[in-house]
């Protein structure tokens, strides 16, 4: 129970969790040291100062769970892993926007930590069946090979489309990114 959880054990939503706000002065941390790597200087919140220079950009971890991320987050950090992907679905159904060439990330690990900072290089959206084997080679998962990829994929996707409005299908749009690391701790 964290210390902004009422007695009755239930959150109240009024209430941020202290550990949400610990995590965002890390990762606030992090920017205020990787954000040279990406030609973002701060004159430390001057008046008339571009928010894109003070306020981090958003920060994520790869997977649906923390191994997972440690996992594809180490695949990053060794220079393995230098493209990712999405469901089209994911991003209509949440709040977030696709990503752009030139965005930037912050990388966060299983533990919720700021680890990387990557900028977007390339973006381009196809069906599931047609995503490339260049892609799933730079994915840098398993073999490497679009077959693993595929396998991996769908059933990652299916697991995490499980309970929602949407089935997985190999006409899927998928959000091909390609990335490359600025920063890393």
């Amino acid at each position: 129970m964290s210390d902004a959880t009422p007695q009755g054990g239930t959150p109240d939503p009024a209430q941020p969790h202290l550990a949400d706000t610990a995590q965002a002065e890390h990762i606030t941390r992090f920017w205020d040291t990787a954000r040279p790597s990406a030609g973002r200087t701060s004159h430390g919140g001057a008046v008339g100062e571009r928010s894109e220079n003070v306020v981090p950009p958003p920060a994520w971890a790869f997977g649906d769970n923390p191994e997972l991320a440690d996992e594809l987050l180490a695949l990053v950090l060794a220079g393995t892993k230098t493209a990712t992907a999405s469901l089209v679905v994911e991003y209509d159904e949440s709040a977030e926007e696709m990503p752009r060439r030139g965005d930037l990330s912050i990388l966060l690990d299983g533990a919720g930590d700021p680890r990387a900072l990557i900028r977007t290089t390339e973006v381009e959206t196809v069906p599931f069946d047609e995503v490339s084997a260049e892609h799933a080679w730079a994915e840098g998962e398993d073999d490497r090979t679009l077959e693993s990829w595929r396998e991996q994929h769908e059933r990652y996707w299916r697991r995490t489309l499980a309970g929602t409005a949407h089935e997985f299908d190999p006409s899927m749009p998928v959000v091909c990114e390609r990335f490359t690391v600025l920063y890393s701790e």
